[in-house]
This record gives structure tokens, C-alpha cells and sequence, in this order.
């Protein structure tokens, strides 16, 4: 059996969990530098605030409405999320982190168990330990956990948070609950086509042979047709390095000082390389991409890509950010105001076994040199050296306006109790 377990509006439940009096109003927090609504409570639901507004056109809906909106936290999002997942780890030893809030469980060995009382345990646990609610859904497969967990989400009078499709009867009843467009893995695309072939719901989907399937779409779409009817074949995904790491961010204003531009993209290099030393991989490749505020149609509009091939695979912070910054250099057009950036590396290798250049290789002492540095970064748990053409105060530059206090990371931020 899999179990989802999902925390409910995540982002407002933490912000809730240290301020208490957010609890039953509604809530909305924005997306980075304040842009738009990307996460919201029930209650701010309920008003009919979209996701994805912006909240230069809906500040005077929100302050009529009395919806609490406030910046992303993202120290206390990662460090909140840390904790719900480490729970979840004393329940089975089969855990995939699907996203900052939730993750598919799977449960071998567990075969004389009441899942509807084992996923009530675990919701109680972390909702005494964390404070975050939570939704689970428990079934035979990933897909159909996905299915039991909207059920759970959907009637949470009905369910108390906790629904077991457990029996055919249930597969069945589900699947034809849920319409096509709600299915886990199933886009905009796939579902307009699918619903030209008189799919409306996931049930419908199960009925189409596996052939049609199979020749129409692809063997991802067969594998969610299997598991939607009850045969897992979409199993729990293990860590594994990637193969391209990108690092992009959005400024808190429009630019066009170009020394700006470049300690921002330098700031992203790094972090792409630490990256890469964390999973113990090298680059052959880094990208670097720039563009305008594609909102401001009354200012010119320019994007641009630089590709740089290295002649020698790196993880040095100083090599990809020397590199990258002298693509700022080719791509940059002056008089243009860009309001992003970012940085890809690609062409991953693993770091013990590449390809070596008789004629030209790097500097041996950045080995030694990028090693003192996350060495000295982890222990302080803060970014204490950085390269001289970063900023030194701060990593992210971002317009957070209405943020809340980093409650579990700063110091300077725990809460007082007065007794």
C-alpha cells in the first residue's frame, strides 16, 4: 500500500502555527518579490481570491475583505517542511519527498494493519508535534493514493483527513469522482484530448484499452492507466543526482546597471557549483539567461541565452562564476531594464569518473580551496564567505514587505514567552 500525505495551505499553516491569531481568517501569501498570490488559507478561498493574483490589482480587494496577506518565508516553509518529513520517517522507512508539502509513503511488511487508523496516527503525530494539518490518502498504488487524498482533502467532515481505498468497490467509486482534468499527472493538454475521446472522468480513462494507449500517448500514460486501475506501476522514485542545476531568480526591481546584474548572476554560479559539490558532480557546460519585465509593454523588451563549454569539467564556485559572468558581458543590452536572471549548469559528470585533457585541466588548489569554504558555510549554517564580487550582506535580494519573523532559523526571531 502507498499513503500521500499532503499539509493543508502549507504556507498559511505555518505562518499560523507562530501566530495564533491568523487562525480562521483568511490568509494569502505572495509568491517572491511580492509579486502574486501563490498560496492561501481555506477562508481566503472561500472569499474567490484567484491564485495567481497579482496583488497590485487586488491589494484593495484583500484590505476590504480583511485578508491577511503576507511575503513568502521561505526559511520557515524549508524548515517547518524538514520537520513534517522527518515524522513521517518514523512511520516507514519508504519515503519520496514530492514537493516542500507532501510525500508518498510506502508501506512493505504491513499487511495485518488498519490503514485508516494508521493514517489517523500519523496525522495526530504531526499535528501535536508541528502544528501543520494534514490530509492522507491510502491505497494500493501512487496514483490512486493521489485520488484517496482529494477525497480526504474534499470531505474532511466525512473522512476526519483519512481516506483507504482498500477494495474494488472504492477504486471504482473514486475514480468515477474524479474528473479527468483533477488526475495526478494528466495537464491541460492531455485531459482536452482525452475528453475528445469521451474520458470525463479517471474512470473513463481505465476503460480505454492499453493498446490505444499505448499508441497514442506514451509509456508514461500507461503506467498512470495501470495504477489508476489498481496495478502499481509507478513506484517510488530514489535520490538521484541531476543532470542539469538551475538557479533563477527574479530581482525585487527592473535593472539596467549592469554591475548589478552581474554580482546577482555571480551569487547564482555559486550556488549552482555548491550544488554540484553536494552531489559530487562536475560540469561541462553553464548557461546564463537574462530578460525584461515581459509585463511593462511599454518598455523594450529583450531576452537572451549564452552557452559557455568548459574546457574542462569544474565545480569550482571561481571558474563557473568568472564564466558566467563574462556572459553577462555578451548578453547584457544597454538601456534595457531585466528583471531576472539565472544560471544553469549542464553537461553533469560525476566527479570520480570523466573525461581528462592532456593539455588543460584547473587550478589544483581550487579543489582544496572550495572544500575549506563549505566546510566553514555548513558549520555556521550561513553563507560566511563568498566571493569578493558578491554581496556580502545578502544572498537573495528579493522585496519582501509584509514578511513574517524567521521563528525556527534566526535566533534573533524564537518567540518570548513571558511567565
Amino acid at each position: 500500500m502507498y499513503a500521500l500525505v499532503d499539509c493543508n495551505n502549507f504556507y498559511a499553516s505555518c505562518e499560523r502555527v507562530f501566530n495564533p491569531n491568523l487562525q480562521g481568517k483568511p490568509v494569502a501569501i505572495l509568491s517572491n518579490n511580492d509579486g502574486c498570490v501563490i498560496s492561501m488559507s481555506d477562508e481566503a478561498k472561500a472569499i474567490e481570491l484567484p491564485f495567481g493574483a497579482p496583488i497590485f490589482k487586488w491589494d484593495g480587494f484583500c484590505k476590504a475583505n480583511n485578508i491577511q496577506v503576507l511575503s513568502s518565508n521561505y526559511p520557515l516553509y524549508g524548515d517547518m517542511s524538514s520537520r513534517v518529513m522527518g515524522i513521517l520517517h518514523q512511520f516507514t522507512p519508504d519515503v519520496e519527498v514530492y514537493s516542500i508539502d507532501e510525500a508518498f509513503l510506502q508501506f512493505k511488511g504491513f499487511d495485518n494493519y488498519d490503514f485508516n487508523d494508521y493514517g489517523n496516527q500519523i496525522r495526530k503525530r504531526i499535528l501535536k508535534w508541528t502544528g501543520i494539518p494534514t490530509c492522507v490518502g491510502i491505497a494500493p498504488t501512487k496514483a490512486l493514493s493521489k485520488v484517496a487524498n482529494k477525497i480526504a482533502r474534499k470531505f474532511p467532515n466525512e473522512t476526519r483527513g483519512v481516506y483507504v481505498i482498500n477494495s474494488e468497490e472504492s477504486r471504482i467509486k473514486a475514480l468515477k469522482w474524479i474528473k479527468i482534468d483533477a488526475v495526478w499527472g494528466i495537464g491541460y493538454r492531455l485531459a482536452k484530448r482525452l475528453k475528445a475521446k469521451g474520458c470525463k472522468t479517471a474512470y473513463d480513462f481505465t476503460q480505454l484499452s492499453d493498446d490505444w494507449v499505448r499508441k497514442t500517448f506514451s509509456i508514461t500514460e500507461w503506467k498512470l492507466k495501470k495504477d489508476l486501475e489498481g496495478n502499481a506501476k509507478i513506484l517510488l522514485d530514489e535520490p538521484k543526482n541531476k543532470r542539469a542545476i538551475a538557479t533563477t531568480r527574479s530581482f525585487d526591481y527592473t535593472y539596467d546597471d549592469i554591475n548589478y546584474i552581474k554580482e546577482r548572476v555571480s551569487t547564482f554560479a555559486t550556488s549552482c557549483a555548491e550544488k554540484l559539490r553536494k552531489q559530487e558532480s562536475y560540469c561541462h557546460m553553464i548557461i546564463v539567461t537574462l530578460s525584461s519585465d515581459r509585463y511593462k509593454k511599454d518598455l523594450e523588451q529583450h531576452r537572451a541565452s549564452k552557452h559557455i563549454s568548459l574546457p574542462y569539467p569544474t565545480d569550482s564556485s571561481l571558474t563557473i562564476s568568472t564564466e558566467a559572468v563574462k556572459a553577462v558581458n555578451a548578453a547584457f543590452k544597454a538601456g534595457i531594464k531585466y528583471k531576472r536572471a539565472g544560471v544553469i549548469v549542464a553537461g553533469i559528470v560525476p566527479r570520480d569518473n570523466y573525461q581528462l585533457d592532456m593539455f588543460e585541466s584547473e587550478n589544483p588548489k581550487h579543489k582544496p580551496l572550495m572544500s575549506a569554504i563549505d566546510r566553514i558555510n555548513k558549520k555556521y549554517h550561513a553563507d560566511k564567505i563568498k566571493l569578493g564580487n558578491q554581496d556580502l550582506e545578502r544572498t537573495w535580494k528579493m522585496r519582501q514587505e509584509r514578511l513574517s519573523p524567521r521563528y525556527t532559523t534566526n535566533i534573533n526571531d524564537i518567540i518570548k514567552v513571558k511567565c
